[in-house]
């Protein structure tokens, strides 16, 4: 009868640690799909070549003379065909007032150059890859840190 019970419990622990083995692998997996997802949240926007988000300009209406949503890739115009990468939830064009300039802006070399990185690796903006000669408005960067891709060092921008 001892010999049952050993026996017993030595397959639970056995399917005990297995199963833990298994969660865990499965947490890291997880962990690591969700730290390079594409943000469902953050709705981009294009001004004088920059990118920024929707709720960053309508925080500056009284600077904007139009903006034109465009809702996928393929309706974009020629001249936004380089943004088609952060379009897949639409993508808005501003245009400022006449007597307005713009807002403080930085290519993402320059960020790059700023967090000690090469200044030709792309930057990551909300979970999409941005090339490093895209302007980025400086009002959108709510937070950045260099983080670590697959052994690479990479310049992670938020917009929250």
């Amino acid at each position: 009868m001892k010999i049952i019970f050993a026996y017993i419990y030595h397959v639970k622990h056995i399917i005990s640690y297995t199963m833990k083995k298994i969660l865990y692998t499965l947490l890291i997996f997880a962990s690591a799909t969700v730290f390079g997802q594409k943000s469902n949240t953050v709705k981009f926007a294009v001004a004088n070549n920059a990118i920024g988000t929707v709720n960053m300009f309508e925080a500056n209406k009284q600077f904007i003379q139009s903006m034109h949503v465009y809702k996928s890739a393929a309706t974009l115009p020629q001249d936004l065909k380089k943004f088609s990468d952060i379009s897949d939830r639409g993508l808005a064009e501003i245009k400022f007032k006449k007597d307005f300039g713009t807002l403080d802006f930085l290519s993402a070399g320059s960020l790059n150059e700023q967090y000690k990185l090469p200044k030709d690796q792309p930057v990551m903006v909300e979970g999409y890859e941005i090339p490093s000669d895209t302007n980025i408005f400086a009002e959108m960067i709510k937070t950045a840190e260099v983080k670590d891709v697959n052994g690479k060092k990479m310049l992670f921008i938020s917009a929250k």
